[in-house]
């Protein structure tokens, strides 16, 4: 997944977190705010240290970082999100994580 796409500043997930909308499951919470649509979306990855220790959530957010890159055709442009990693997920494959990835992306109807 390319640079531009990443979140990295603290204000620009503190903008999400607090402007956003928030859809949840039992694996992922996606936080999104809509932007300028002619701008690429970005994506933030969170992984907490309840998870597990650093190998474990560096991990998840490969596997997380990988969901979007194969998914961002459908991704439109103009929004923001983040993507937080709930207990539970370190136990889960790739296709699980990406089936949750994909319905809450539908739910927020964010998905093209």
């Amino acid at each position: 997944m390319k640079s531009l796409h990443r979140l990295k500043k603290n204000e620009d997930f503190s903008l999400v977190f607090k402007r956003g909308k928030s859809f949840a499951d039992s694996k992922l919470v996606l936080y999104y705010i809509v932007k300028d649509r002619n701008l690429p979306f970005r994506v933030g990855l969170s992984v907490g240290k309840k998870i597990g220790k650093a190998v474990v959530r560096n991990r998840i957010k490969r596997l997380m970082r990988e969901v979007v890159r194969l998914n961002q055709s459908h991704i439109p442009n103009g929004i923001d999100f983040v993507l937080i990693a709930r207990q539970g997920i370190e136990n889960q494959s790739f296709h699980e994580i990406e089936e949750s990835f994909i319905k809450l992306m539908k739910k927020a109807s964010l998905w093209v």
